[in-house]
């Protein structure tokens, strides 16, 4: 296998959360709908706002890494739900189903090899796929972290 076969295969384990990161479908498995707006004493964030903010992140990086013409939410506040619970049970599956796709269209950009993973992207400021696969795995498993915490202190964890 060349180098840079081994080095998207790391990047797509880390992405889809294997080895020593949280699977983001095993996380996010039935976390209980009466719970997904609940923030325990202490806790900064309820399971909406992580999974919001995982998938806004996410989405702006992707859209980043792919398009000149993207344009980032204002920061911070736009990387943020304005509620602190999902408004209804169809929110919250649209944003797992969002989340979702836009990871697997990360992956999909990091296994394409005709990718340069270490050019620099054109519209950014020195940063490369391979720095924005990274941001994404990096940001997504502290907050799945986050999340296993959360689901824990609410008694919503079963491992």
């Amino acid at each position: 296998m060349a180098e840079s076969d081994a080095l998207r295969q790391h990047l797509l384990d880390l992405l889809r959360g294997r080895n020593a990161h949280a699977d983001f479908d095993v996380v996010m498995a039935d976390f209980p709908s009466r719970l997904r707006g609940v923030k325990p004493p202490g806790a900064p964030h309820t399971g909406w706002q992580l999974l919001e903010h995982m998938r806004i992140a996410q989405s702006d990086i992707l859209g980043f890494s792919r398009d000149a013409k993207h344009k980032s939410p204002p920061w911070p506040e736009g990387y943020w739900p304005k509620t602190e619970a999902p408004p209804s049970a169809a929110s919250w599956n649209n944003s797992l189903r969002s989340f979702r796709a836009d990871l697997k269209a990360t992956a999909k950009l990091v296994a394409d090899k005709k990718t340069d993973l270490f050019a620099r992207i054109p519209h950014g400021s020195g940063q490369t796929i391979l720095r924005e696969a990274l941001l994404v795995a990096d940001h997504n498993s502290y907050h799945l972290g986050q999340l296993v915490l959360l689901r824990r202190l609410l008694g919503a964890w079963k491992a």
